[in-house]
C-alpha cells in the first residue's frame, strides 16, 4: 500500500504542477502590450494571490495600481504596491463586498488609454461580489443552491444576475486583458466565476426554470432582477483562457505511463454526485481486480453533493470515503479525489484517498460510513485513516 500511496501522491503532485497559474500567467502576457496611459491590475478567486504574484513579476512597475481579492488564509505575502483582500468562500460575506466595492474604485474613471488586468479563477463568484439584493438574502440563495446540489453552470446562471459585477462593464471605456484560469468543464467564460469580464450566454428564462427546478425561496426584487437579460456584447475585452480538466487528466495519465501504470483516461466531463462518482470509480476497481497487468484509470469532472447534514467535508472526500466501502479488502487498490486548487469544500485538504484497507480502518475505529456520508462529515472520517 506505501507504493500505491507513493504513486498516487506523485500523479498528484505532477498534476497539480501542471495546472500552477505561474506559468500560464506569464504565457499570456508575452503578447500584451504596454498601455500609453494607466495599467490597473485586479485579480479575484481562489488563485488570485499567484495569478497576481506571477503578472506583477513581469509587469512590475508599469502597474498604476491594483487590488487582489482571494479567499481566506490564501495570501502569501506582499505584492508591490497591490492591496491584498482575503474574502468568504463558498458564500460571500462583508469582506466579499468590501473587497470588491475597493476593486471597483480603482477601475472607475479610466479612459481608453487605460487597460486592466483582470485575473480571474474558480472562487470568484463569492469573492468577487457587489449584491443587487441585502447580503443576507444573496448569502442565503447561494447556500440554497449549494445545499440542492445544482451545479456550477446553474448557480452562476442566478448569481451573476443578483450582482452588479457579473457581465458588467465597469471598466469602459479601458480596454481589459482578461487571463482566465478555467474550474468548469468545456471552460464556459461566462460562467467561469460568472464571468464578469465576459458576455452572459444564459438567458432569463433559463434562470427562472433553475429557481422551478430547485423550488428556491426568492424575494420579489431578486425574482425581478432574474427576469432582465445581461449585457450580450463587451467589446473592450480580451480574453485568454488557461487550465482544464482534460489538461489535468492528460498529465495523469503521463505521469501514471511514466510510473509503470497502462492509464485508461474514461471521461473529462464526468457529471453526477460524488457519491455516485466514488461508487462508479469503485465498480471500475472491483471489475479489474484480477488483471495482470497495473492499471490506472483517470475521470475529470464537475460532481455535485447535496447537503442532507452538517458535518465538514467537499465533493473530493466524498467521492473517496464512498469508495472505500466498495473497495474494501480489495488487494493492491486505491481511489483518490482531488481539487486542483488545491482546496475541496471548506476544509484544508485537497481531496481523499482511500484503499482496500480504509473501510476496516474505520470500522475498527468505530466510524459508520454510510452515517458518515449521510452528516456530509467525510473529512474527519478520512482524517482517522490517513485519508486526507
Amino acid at each position: 500500500m506505501l507504493t500505491l500511496r507513493q504513486d498516487a501522491q506523485a500523479i498528484i503532485d505532477r498534476a497539480l504542477a501542471d495546472a500552477m497559474p505561474d506559468s500560464a500567467v506569464r504565457r499570456a502576457l508575452e503578447c500584451f502590450r504596454k498601455p500609453s496611459g494607466r495599467l490597473v491590475l485586479i485579480a479575484a478567486g481562489k488563485a488570485a494571490w499567484q495569478m497576481a504574484k506571477a503578472a506583477y513579476d513581469v509587469l512590475g512597475k508599469d502597474v498604476s495600481c491594483g487590488a487582489v481579492i482571494t479567499k481566506y488564509d490564501h495570501v502569501k505575502g506582499a505584492i508591490g504596491t497591490l492591496e491584498l483582500f482575503e474574502a468568504g468562500h463558498p458564500v460571500p460575506d462583508e469582506n466579499s463586498y468590501r473587497a470588491t466595492a475597493r476593486a471597483l474604485e480603482l477601475v472607475s474613471g479610466l479612459t481608453e488609454n487605460d487597460t486592466v488586468v483582470f485575473l480571474l479563477s474558480g472562487g470568484g463568484s463569492a469573492l468577487f461580489e457587489s449584491p443587487l439584493i441585502p447580503a443576507e438574502e444573496m448569502a442565503d440563495v447561494t447556500k440554497q443552491l449549494l445545499a440542492c446540489g445544482a451545479d456550477i453552470v446553474e448557480i452562476n446562471t442566478l448569481r451573476k444576475r443578483l450582482s452588479a459585477v457579473k457581465g458588467a462593464q465597469a471598466c469602459a471605456p479601458a480596454q481589459v486583458f482578461s487571463i482566465v484560469l478555467s474550474d468548469i468543464l468545456g471552460d464556459p467564460l461566462d460562467m467561469i466565476a460568472s464571468g464578469p469580464a465576459y458576455p452572459d450566454s444564459s438567458t432569463s428564462a433559463q434562470a427562472m426554470a433553475i429557481v422551478k427546478k430547485y423550488g428556491l425561496r426568492l424575494s420579489e426584487h431578486a425574482q425581478s432582477l432574474l427576469a432582465q437579460e445581461t449585457p450580450k456584447t463587451l467589446s473592450n475585452v480580451e480574453t485568454h483562457i488557461t487550465g482544464s480538466v482534460r489538461q489535468l487528466c492528460a498529465s495523469a495519465e503521463e505521469t501514471a505511463r511514466s510510473l509503470g501504470y497502462t492509464p485508461v483516461v474514461l471521461t473529462d466531463s464526468l457529471r453526477c454526485t460524488a457519491r455516485d462518482a466514488g461508487s462508479f470509480l469503485a465498480s471500475i476497481a472491483q471489475y479489474n481486480q484480477s488483471s495482470e497487468r497495473s492499471l490506472a484509470f483517470i475521470a475529470g469532472g464537475e460532481t455535485v453533493v447535496h447537503l442532507t447534514g452538517t458535518g465538514l467535508g467537499g465533493r473530493n472526500q466524498e467521492i473517496a470515503l464512498s469508495a472505500a466501502q466498495e473497495i474494501a479488502g480489495l488487494r493492491d487498490t486505491a481511489v483518490f479525489s482531488f481539487g486542483s486548487d488545491g482546496t475541496d469544500g471548506p476544509t484544508d485538504a485537497a481531496g481523499g484517498i482511500v484503499t482496500g484497507e480504509t473501510a476496516g480502518t474505520l470500522r475498527e475505529a468505530g466510524v459508520d460510513i454510510d452515517r458518515v456520508l449521510k452528516d456530509n462529515d467525510a473529512y474527519h472520517a478520512l482524517a482517522k485513516a490517513d485519508g486526507l
